[in-house]
Parts: C-alpha cells; structure tokens; sequence
C-alpha cells in the first residue's frame, strides 16, 4: 500500500467538500494554493462559473481530474424520459471538456425523488431495470467520447430518492452485464461512507479489479450519525476502517487519487483554508 505520510500527492478534493465556502473558482485558487494537485467538480458548480471559465481555470491552475459528478438519476416516468438521456450527454460532453477520467454515476431511486414531477412509484425492481436500461444507452454516448462511467453504490438508505444501486456487488453485476469483455468503459466509483458496512465488500473489490476501479472516495461515517446526507466525518472522527479499505483496492492495482468528498454542515461552516488543512493532514494520517 501507498505511503501517504510524506506528502498529499495523491489527495483529490471532491469540490462538494467546500461548495458552501466558495465557487469553483475560488476552490481550485485554493487548492492550487495548498498544493492540492486534483479536484472532483460537480456539474452545478461547473455551470454556475461557466463551462469555458472553469476549462481554464483548471488548466491555468495545473490541475487533474479524478472524476466529474455526476451523471445519473436515470429513473422517471415515460414523460421526462427524453430529458434524462439529453442532461446525462451533456455530462458526458461537460466531462470530456474539462478532461475527466471518468463520470460518476448515481443512479437514481424512484422516479419522483430523481426526477422531479415524474408521476409517483412504488417499484423499486422497475426502477433498477430502468437504470441499467439507461446506462446501457448513456455507455453507447460515452463510448464514442472515450469517456468511462463510473457507478456509485450508495448506503441502503438511499434506495428511495438518491440510488437504487446500494453494494458494489450490485454495481458489478451491471457492469458485467454491459460490458462483459471488460473493455473500460464501466466500472465503479467506491465511497468508504456508502460501503464500509458491506460483509462482502473485500471479495467484490477482488472481483471488480484494477479495470473496474475507477474511483476511490474517502470521508468517515460518525455514530451516532444526525443526518444521513450532511453529517459526513473528516477521516478520523468516525468509525470507519479506511486504511483497511484502501489496502484492498490498492491490493487489485489501484493508483489513482484518494479522493476527499464530505458533505456535512458542520465543516461546511468552516473557513476554506481550515477545511484543506485538514484534509491535507489527515490524508496524512489515516488515509
């Protein structure tokens, strides 16, 4: 495994860590000062800079792409269904631009939470035939621009309204069904917060191997937990074991950016500067 103790190399800040602290551009200004070499944007932070303003300032700051967030939430109703494939190109355009190695997916619950004003279900089974059916069309578009997809198994507390995709088993069996020669253009975006729980999880991450692992994520998970979406821990003030986890992605090849995503209100109120200083120390210390 890596040795991260000497420098932050291989750290990579997901942009939602400091989304309330500042926009794009003032992130990547900061990140390029604190010597943070890697951002995950998302797509809502792209836009709201500009995509042309926000090419630039990732190439005029020197900056790599570990992913892009996000694509995904494919499950609607018949009505909106014309609205999911045309936003998820775009992403795929978005992400091709700004030089992303990979998109990452959350796939979407029901139809209601994923898409807003889709007529209401109650069919989960649906949903996840849904979403397979449309990455299967959203691979076609990415494929033509070289451009992975990267699935996100999300908490089981998230099958309603975020995604109905929650172990990586899951995850896989999807990506062997669409690409069963394994050809790189499928894999998964594994985040310690959504997965650290699973009793399979080691014996899947062997099974994905170094071409499905696209994306490596990291925050930790606090008990008692007040909010499943914004109470995310720093690493280190939770109960996950991430060192462990990053032993067995490393073990199948693995060598990309540890990649730092924390929503939580409580860093979020934090100033900038704090907030990196920390993730620097602690991708240090317990990543």
């Amino acid at each position: 495994m890596r040795d991260f103790s000497a420098d932050h190399r291989w750290l990579s800040l997901n942009t939602a860590t400091v989304r309330k602290q500042g926009d794009l551009a003032q992130i990547i200004e900061a990140c390029a000062r604190h010597g943070i070499r890697a951002i995950d944007p998302w797509r809502d932070q792209v836009a709201s800079v500009g995509l042309n303003r926000a090419v630039r300032a990732v190439r005029d700051a020197g900056l790599e792409l570990s992913g892009y967030c996000r694509g995904g939430m494919f499950t609607s109703d018949a009505a909106h269904r014309s609205d999911v494939r045309d936003d998820n190109r775009r992403a795929v355009d978005e992400a091709k631009a700004l030089s992303a190695p990979c998109i990452v997916l959350v796939v979407g619950g029901l139809p209601q939470y994923s898409r807003p004003g889709s007529a209401a279900s109650k069919d989960i089974a649906l949903a996840r035939t849904q979403v397979e059916d449309a990455i299967a069309e959203m691979l076609e578009y990415a494929r033509g621009a070289n451009l992975p997809l990267a699935i996100e198994p999300l908490h089981p507390a998230y099958a309603a309204d975020r995604a109905c995709v929650n172990t990586t088993r899951h995850a896989l069996d999807i990506c062997d069904r669409l690409d069963s020669e394994r050809r790189g253009a499928l894999g998964v975006a594994l985040d310690v917060y959504h997965i650290w729980w699973d009793p399979d999880l080691v014996v899947q991450i062997a099974r994905a191997g170094r071409d499905r692992l696209l994306a490596f994520h990291v925050c930790d998970w606090l008990a008692p937990t007040k909010d499943i979406l914004n109470d995310r821990g720093m690493m280190g003030d939770g109960v996950i074991d991430i060192r462990s986890v990053r032993a067995a992605v490393e073990a199948q090849g693995f060598s990309g950016y540890s990649e730092i995503e924390i929503f939580s209100d409580d860093w979020w109120g934090k100033p900038m500067d704090e907030v990196l200083r920390t993730c620097i120390e602690r991708h240090r210390t317990v990543v």
